[in-house]
């Protein structure tokens, strides 16, 4: 493409490969700089232990916390980035996730726009990405023009039988919207897929989808192994006119007419900081947003879990209300299947045949609250190295939603509920850094994604969402994406 494409895209995960398969068409010479590598077809992907324990595929950085401690975070750098290893559950926010809505804990903000202005664009999202499900199950599902492309993945009978015992107490169970070929990832190996990372044998992410379909146009290449170090601007012409990097003890400088930023929340702000643009107004890297999220296992020594996948169904009845007039509690769904090796290795102290017993009694679950905007949680550089200080919010409606789940699940005939709250060091639903809105004074880009103070740059990651809702970001953040990749190539038309 030479030094001068019109268009490097930071980053091929969810974002930057939704953008790049949104611009492809426009014949304009686009560049793909990817940190990491593909994952090799030979990658222990199937190993819990590879995965859950001395991970063959997390990275050696480290990052240091609020006290200054150093922690491995839940990051992956690799070609597809971290949908590699998502759950492939594919939501769009609720229709009034983009009003201003009343928590226990404070205001989830509006949005610049309403649920309307993205619906077209959750349309070709869901399309790109290949998404299982049934409209109309979710009682909280925002109106859409058709149905899902595909049908849901199929409940196996264990899965079935719990989803009859929540319906009998009262509830209201829903299809999870999907993005995998069930047929695929199971020819593949007999495992869930949640967690574990995809060998473009099933799951609908982001390499497998957004980048081959961008990919499969000659206008568009893909530098693997490229480290952005820093970006340049002119600050009297508003624009960013350098992408600087790092490959294979090389320095390489582009000078592209749009750069699109796309690294992920964490990442994405640290680059800016470190390149000094884009913070006039000091916003970038604040209001850093996280789910607030605990994992249960509902026990009842009458029950067999025989299944292999599990994740297929959600409950939305505490997502609006607490179900007694009261503010939001969030998002319940299956979490992938918890086996005996899994359980094992996430409490070593438990013996090998009681993890046996627990995970083939049990069902497993993530429950999911919404994480408020907070301008002091956020992304720092210390000495260069990424310091995140993530100050939680909104928790007294996560413990409501908890104990509503447990009670729930003995009212389904689960006797022994467990719980354990997931921690910092897992930002895997990372938002809010870069933070979409329409006053420049409190938001890093506009309506459009577009940078305030530098017209050629756009983000494109989660780092822009302005709210984290309590469903899982990815679609949203693809709908976004396609939505400026038209923003783009009006430009480029210009």
């Amino acid at each position: 493409m030479g030094s001068e494409p019109d268009i490097v895209i930071i980053g091929s995960g969810m974002g930057g490969a939704t953008l790049a398969a949104g611009l492809a068409a426009s014949g304009a010479k686009i560049v793909i700089l990817e940190r990491g590598y593909p994952i090799p077809d030979d990658a222990p992907a199937r190993d819990p232990g590879r995965i859950y324990t001395n991970s063959a595929f997390r990275g050696e950085e480290t990052w240091i916390d609020a006290k200054g401690e150093r922690f491995s975070p839940g990051n992956y750098y690799n070609v597809g980035g971290n949908s590699k290893f998502y759950g492939a559950v594919l939501f769009r926010y609720r229709a009034e996730d983009f009003a201003e809505m009343e928590h226990e804990g404070g205001v989830s903000p509006a949005w610049p726009f309403s649920y309307d202005v993205l619906a077209p664009w959750y349309d070709k999202a869901e399309r790109l990405y290949q998404v299982r499900g049934k409209a109309g199950a979710d009682p909280t599902e925002p109106p859409r023009s058709g149905a899902y492309p595909y049908p849901p993945v199929p409940e196996e009978p264990a899965i079935a039988e719990v989803r009859g015992r929540l319906e009998k107490a009262g509830l209201r169970p829903f299809s999870l919207p999907l993005g995998v070929d069930l047929d695929r990832w199971l020819k593949a190996g007999k495992t869930g897929w949640d967690g574990y990372p995809d060998l473009r044998c099933g799951k609908m992410d982001a390499e497998t989808c957004g980048l081959a379909t961008a990919l499969a146009h000659e206008n568009v290449s893909l530098v693997t192994g490229a480290r952005v170090r820093w970006l340049k601007a002119d600050g009297a012409k508003g624009q960013v006119t350098e992408v600087v990097y790092e490959t294979n003890g090389e320095t390489v400088t582009l000078r592209p007419r749009i750069v699109a930023l796309a690294a992920g929340a964490v990442q994405s702000a640290a680059l800016l900081l470190a390149s000094g643009i884009a913070n006039a107004n000091d916003q970038v890297g604040r209001c850093f947003m996280n789910h607030n999220a605990t994992a249960v296992i509902a026990i009842d020594p009458r029950y067999r879990n025989d299944s292999i996948y599990q994740k297929t169904f959600g409950l939305n009845d505490w997502y609006l209300s607490d179900g007694k007039g009261g503010p939001p509690l969030g998002n319940v769904q299956l979490l992938g299947r918890v086996t005996p090796e899994i359980l094992k290795i996430q409490v070593p102290s438990l013996p090998k045949f009681a993890a046996r017993w627990i995970s083939h009694h049990a069902i497993d679950l993530y429950l999911m609250t919404e994480d408020l905007p907070d301008p002091e949680s956020r992304i720092r550089l210390k000495d260069g190295e990424i310091q995140l200080v993530w100050r939680r919010s909104n928790m007294a409606a996560h413990d409501k939603l908890l104990a509503a789940t447990k009670a729930a699940m003995r009212e389904a005939g689960f006797p022994v509920v467990l719980s354990r709250l997931f921690d910092g060091r897992v930002p895997s639903h990372q938002c809010g850094t870069l933070r979409m809105g329409s006053d420049p004074a409190r938001s890093v880009v506009g309506p459009d994604n577009r940078s305030w103070q530098h017209e050629n740059l756009f983000v494109v990651d989660a780092g822009a969402l302005p709210t984290s809702a309590a469903v899982n970001p990815a679609l949203t953040v693809a709908a976004l994406a396609l939505r400026a990749a038209s923003t783009i190539r009006k430009e480029l038309g210009a």
